[in-house]
């Protein structure tokens, strides 16, 4: 055994003679100085990796945290490892095809992400979906938000060590994707709008389950907030914990109800109306603290706001197209062949919307989604497929704000911080 550790240590020198440098460790062997020394463990900092596979990362994500004994002195958020290229991916996919890439992005309120994304196509090509459309698209967004935030209920609950709301909060999310399984034909990733309206019209079957799980959505609502809003364990573990002021919010990009809980009152449904919600009455939560449990407070009463939206659209839903593809064009004759699939796609676009997008026009159309600020900014190639398609997901930037949020909490605080933030990390990466 000891001839055979001389060899690798041998090996070891001849390798590193070679390129001229040598090893800490070889430098170690060759003076015989193999002593460690230590000074007083309490004022040694520990660096500690929390992921990818932690499972209070919510996702893939990897926290590099230093500590001072239990306090955290500095933290950095490695992302990257969920990276699919849907930006790149898009450049290779005509406007269409695309739409189901949206659904993974937040895979938690798939529906949002394929609104956002074809009204900035929409945008673009200088389209508008019908006003039937547009309200179905509004209460879309709405169960979507719902989904979210109960997931966020459930699994921030659960962070904490409430595990009964956890399964309370999934039980009315499944409710939920069964009202899509009936709007949309699917439960999950829907891929249900379309560049210029939805695919399919909302049923009076879809209609009666929305507003039979609306009229139930209160109380079973109220059972779960009675459940930890009463304890004093989830209160401790929340209040004053995961700080960010209102000027650190917004230096940093912080959207959406991580942004409303430090006293910011921007809502882009409010300040930049878009769809129908400018004919809609409804208020925009907000709170001051700036902490996890302002973070609950804000979402908890944003759910009781999408209800209200949700009945109203249902109350004034207009008659109407769905679509805004004009069939009174001419269509291309049935002779015709193709030989290249772009002739196709750049046909369809002209008998569908009457025109194809300048080349290099450029376009931002963002929506308030569950999580924030959801942005999609496309640049033009003069055909049906996109030059260059960026997407402002609010995951990414919210992440931003954990080195603040988590400077000097305690490990156990690192889960509570987390579940406040909802982070998804399908869109955080992208």
């Amino acid at each position: 055994m000891i001839n055979e550790e001389n060899r690798l240590v041998d090996s070891a020198k001849s390798q590193y003679k070679q390129n001229g440098s040598k090893s800490k460790i070889l430098q170690a062997l060759e003076t015989e100085d193999i002593k460690a020394y230590f000074d007083d463990a309490l004022e040694n900092q520990l660096v500690l990796n929390m992921g990818p596979q932690h499972p209070a990362t919510h996702g893939v994500l990897r926290l590099l945290v230093s500590l001072d004994g239990e306090t955290v002195i500095k933290s950095v958020p490695d992302v990257g490892f969920l990276h699919r290229g849907y930006e790149k991916l898009a450049e290779n996919m005509t406007y269409h095809e695309f739409i189901p890439h949206t659904d993974r992005l937040d895979y938690l309120s798939p529906l949002a992400n394929n609104v956002a994304y074809a009204m900035a196509v929409e945008k673009l090509i200088k389209v508008e979906a019908p006003l039937r459309a547009q309200y179905i698209r509004t209460i879309c967004c709405e169960l979507a938000r719902l989904a979210s935030h109960l997931v966020w209920m459930g699994s921030m609950a659960m962070d904490v060590g409430a595990l009964t709301v956890f399964l309370w909060g999934f039980r009315e999310r499944e409710k939920i994707l069964d009202i899509l399984d009936i709007l949309t034909g699917v439960r999950f990733t829907t891929s249900y709008t379309r560049v210029g309206g939805v695919s399919l019209d909302i049923s009076n079957e879809a209609i009666t389950a929305i507003k039979k799980f609306l009229n139930e959505f209160e109380p079973n609502l109220k059972d779960c907030r009675d459940l930890i809003e009463r304890n004093r364990i989830f209160i401790n573990r929340c209040e004053n914990v995961g700080y960010i002021s209102r000027e650190d919010a917004i230096a940093i990009g912080l959207t959406g109800p991580n942004l409303r809980a430090s006293g910011v009152k921007r809502d882009l449904r409010r300040d930049e109306p878009y769809l129908v919600y400018s004919k809609l009455d409804f208020e925009v939560p907000v709170h001051t603290e700036g902490d996890t449990l302002a973070r609950y407070y804000v979402r908890i009463k944003e759910m009781y706001e999408s209800k209200k939206i949700i009945m109203q659209c249902l109350d004034k839903l207009p008659q109407g197209s769905i679509d805004a593809s004009n069939t009174k064009q001419v269509l291309p004759k049935k002779e015709k062949v193709y030989t290249k699939m772009e002739e196709l796609i750049n046909d369809f676009m002209i008998v569908n919307f009457g025109n194809l997008p300048e080349k290099g026009a450029e376009t931002y159309f963002a929506i308030e989604a569950a999580k924030g600020e959801l942005g999609f900014y496309i640049i033009s190639s003069g055909t049906g497929y996109p030059f260059r398609l960026k997407i402002r997901s609010p995951s990414f930037c919210n992440i931003q704000a954990l080195p603040i949020m988590m400077k000097g909490c305690l490990i156990s605080d690192i889960v509570a911080i987390m579940g406040g933030l909802d982070p998804v990390m399908g869109e955080c990466d992208k």
